[in-house]
């Protein structure tokens, strides 16, 4: 099983700052690519920022300039740094992983994408 846990959203004032955290457990060695989604009320669940595991980022443009997700040294870390934030940066923020591409991952998990239970963040005008 492979298990994402996210951390550090809540209530923030427009212009502020915060910092999520998703921690993978689990059968790690079928994690790949982590990345960010988030969920507004009555949309669609959008991605936010992505990372390989090479390294190379890239952020959804609305969010480009103010958010910036990295990594610890072990990949076992995803964060999201989020600055300047908006009122509509409102939303649940889900933290995903994909299933590597090893044979044995194939075996052990059935679904080709891991998500986190979500951490909501809210921005006050």
């Amino acid at each position: 099983q492979v298990y994402l846990v996210e951390s550090g959203g809540g209530l923030v004032q427009a212009g502020g700052s915060l910092r999520l955290s998703c921690a993978a457990s689990g059968d790690t060695v079928c994690v790949s690519n982590m990345d960010w989604y988030r969920q507004a009320p009555g949309k669609e669940r959008e991605p936010v920022a992505i990372i390989n595991d090479g390294g190379t980022t890239n952020s959804g443009d609305s969010v480009k300039g103010r958010f910036n997700i990295s990594t610890d040294n072990a990949k076992s870390t995803l964060f999201l740094q989020m600055n300047s934030l908006r009122p509509e940066d409102t939303a649940v923020y889900y933290c995903h992983a994909r299933r590597a591409g090893w044979r044995s991952c194939f075996v052990r998990h059935s679904n080709a994408d891991f998500w986190g239970q979500g951490t909501q963040v809210t921005v006050s005008s």
